[in-house]
């Protein structure tokens, strides 16, 4: 239990050290993410954000409270699926834009396309 204590401590930076760079921040997040994930059930640390995170989807179809709750979970489920599909084809044209930008300063650096 001591060595771990010591892990622990060693991983925050003291007083006089230099603030960690973005990379460095990025793996330490990492870090604790796999330990925490490692300890506890990633379900269980998670569903109070699911819950809300889908609760939006209710309140979105059905702000009154006014519907079956049968009706209203069929048309939760709808309106998930169409905010994913959203997400989905917004990531599509980046993707496209991001393809299309980079292919276009290949072809004026001379390089073949």
């Amino acid at each position: 239990m001591r060595h771990e204590l010591n892990e622990r401590a060693m991983s925050v930076p003291g007083p006089g050290d230099e603030p960690a760079s973005r990379a460095e921040r990025s793996l330490r997040a990492r870090l604790a993410a796999y330990a925490l994930h490692a300890q506890r059930d990633p379900r269980e640390t998670t569903a109070n954000g699911r819950a809300a995170f889908l609760a939006r989807f209710d309140r979105e179809v059905d702000p009154r409270g006014l519907l079956e709750p049968e009706e209203r979970r069929r048309r939760a489920e709808q309106a998930r699926r169409a905010y994913f599909t959203r997400l989905a084809l917004a990531s599509a044209k980046a993707r496209r834009a991001k393809r299309a930008a980079g292919l276009g300063k290949r072809s004026e650096g001379g390089e073949a396309a």
